[in-house]
């Protein structure tokens, strides 16, 4: 099992890239940029490529309504190229609210169209003949109908450093599941319990692979939560940093009957609290909301306590088929996120 991260950038992307840095030469396997709203992670990512020299760097995610698929193709392999081979792709749909509402795109077929770019984006790397696709989400070269009628099958320019780069989905759902097991090289999940993911996601892998190339090798995971390691109350209590994300993914982040993570808590378990969650949060009680999110759902999403408890929780991860321990170091004193990384780094 592989360690990655989130690159969280709130004080400063500068001084979160100089700490990746630190975390490379402590273990740290794989840093993922986010892009949600927020700075685009293209810019973020070859910042990192050039600060850094073994550790991987993944887009996590680039929205599949924002750019066309060449482009992610185009960008992918730019950063591959910067980083000599060190890029993963982490492709998602999103939501309906940042789609449309920021972006002012139809949020509509998100599975047709993310099977589609993947098949594009591989189509482009490979550089075997000019792209061609005729789909359902995109035609290339466009029609004559819909344009000027000029549009040319065309090879990216530049010769990609990898025919062959990793594809991770962001996916819950279970259609959109089976899809990432069938199609992609790796899965991001979120909120993710490694003792309940079997019995809400089985069946949906199991579908999925049954369909899958085996030219791509089994499916990686990363999966995980935040990172605390030490003696005493003060550090399990760190989960309940957590409350606060949860609270917003579950009750805020889509609207009744629309949100993909207060599904997936019922999926768990949860469904009586993942109403209770949404009603209080879309009421504007946010603290509430928060108050409301049961305590064994962050314990089981975290990976924080004594040394041995950790690594209990590490082991939990492996077992349900975690490649890549997803981590949010949180040090206290005397500690480092790097020396987290190191001490997680002995447990594998």
């Amino acid at each position: 099992m592989k360690i990655s991260t989130m690159l969280s950038y709130s004080g400063g992307f500068q001084a979160a890239a100089r700490e990746v840095a630190e975390m490379e030469k402590a273990g740290l396997d794989l840093v993922w940029v986010a892009e949600a709203y927020g700075f685009d992670s293209p810019s973020l990512m070859g910042y990192l490529a050039a600060l850094t020299t073994r550790v991987e760097i993944g887009a996590a995610i680039l929205p599949i309504y924002t750019r066309t698929p060449t482009l992610i193709a185009m960008t992918a392999a730019g950063i591959d190229a910067l980083s000599d081979g060190r890029f993963h792709l982490g492709l998602g749909a999103s939501g309906p609210q940042v789609i449309e509402g920021f972006h002012g795109v139809p949020y509509t077929n998100p599975l047709g169209r993310t099977r589609e770019i993947v098949e594009i984006c591989r189509s482009v790397w490979r550089r075997d003949a000019p792209v061609v696709h005729q789909g359902k989400n995109f035609t290339l070269p466009l029609p004559a109908d819909q344009g000027t009628g000029l549009g040319k099958p065309l090879k990216i320019i530049a010769h990609p450093v990898r025919s062959q780069i990793p594809v991770w989905i962001a996916s819950l759902g279970e259609k959109n599941v089976e899809l990432t097991a069938e199609i992609a090289d790796g899965w991001i999940p979120i909120l993710f319990i490694p003792e309940r993911a079997r019995d809400v996601w089985g069946a949906p892998l199991d579908a999925g692979a049954a369909k899958r190339d085996p030219a791509l090798g089994e499916l990686m995971i990363t999966a995980g939560g935040l990172l605390a390691i030490g003696e005493g109350e003060e550090i399990t209590k760190l989960r309940e940093l957590q409350r606060s994300m949860v609270a917003l993914y579950v009750g805020g982040m889509g609207a009744k009957g629309k949100n993909f993570y207060n599904e997936l808590a019922i999926r768990y378990g949860y469904e009586k609290e993942a109403e209770v969650i949404q009603d209080l949060y879309l009421a504007g009680n946010k603290r509430d909301a928060e108050a409301a999110v049961p305590e064994e759902f962050l314990e089981l999403t975290t990976l924080c306590g004594p040394k041995s408890y950790v690594a209990e929780r590490v082991a939990a991860f492996r077992a349900s088929g975690v490649t890549h321990l997803q981590v949010h170091p949180l040090p206290q004193a005397g500690q480092s996120a790097a020396s987290l990384i190191a001490d997680v780094k002995e447990m594998l």
